[in-house]
């Protein structure tokens, strides 16, 4: 399921990406709602809000080692619901994504642009931040949750 979901995540974030080359990076910025939403190209060779920029080779190994934790996560914890693997699924995804640019090109393409939030991000940043979210009600309203309320046993399998 996980996979599925990161794979899934990464097509649709490159997908729109190529697309967004494609026909966005010519006229560089249209206004879709006024005042309120742009499709806005940008080449960002840093993080959020140009930190560290041309800092290819440490946000390279940096996302690698987090993808690496999360799978690690994934394994490491026994007891998983579909918040926690629809979390995992979107973080990795949107790493991923996020990665396969500043492999190819040395940046990643970003495209939203949201008049009250300064930056402009990309879906993969959305895949992130909401796969971060989910983790967050995952560990504090899910994990451990059960064990604590079968006293501490292991669940029982009554298919026989």
């Amino acid at each position: 399921m996980v996979l599925i979901g990161a794979v899934l995540s990464v097509i649709i974030d490159q997908v729109i990406k190529y697309h967004v080359v494609l026909y966005l990076k010519p006229v560089a910025d249209v206004e879709v709602i006024p005042g309120l939403f742009n499709l806005t190209y940008l080449e960002n060779r840093g993080a959020a809000f140009g930190v560290l920029a041309n800092q290819r080779w440490f946000f390279i190994v940096m996302t690698a080692v987090a993808m690496v934790v999360l799978l690690f996560l994934l394994f490491r914890f026994k007891r998983h619901n579909f918040i926690s693997y629809t979390a995992i699924s979107l973080i990795i995804g949107g790493g991923v994504g996020n990665l396969i640019d500043r492999v190819l090109n040395g940046f990643v393409v970003d495209y939203l642009h949201v008049s009250f939030f300064p930056p402009i991000f990309n879906f993969a940043d959305c895949c992130v931040v909401v796969g971060t979210l989910f983790l967050f009600i995952f560990i504090f309203f899910f994990y451990g949750k059960e064990k604590k309320q079968d006293g501490g046993s292991a669940p029982v399998d009554d298919k026989g």
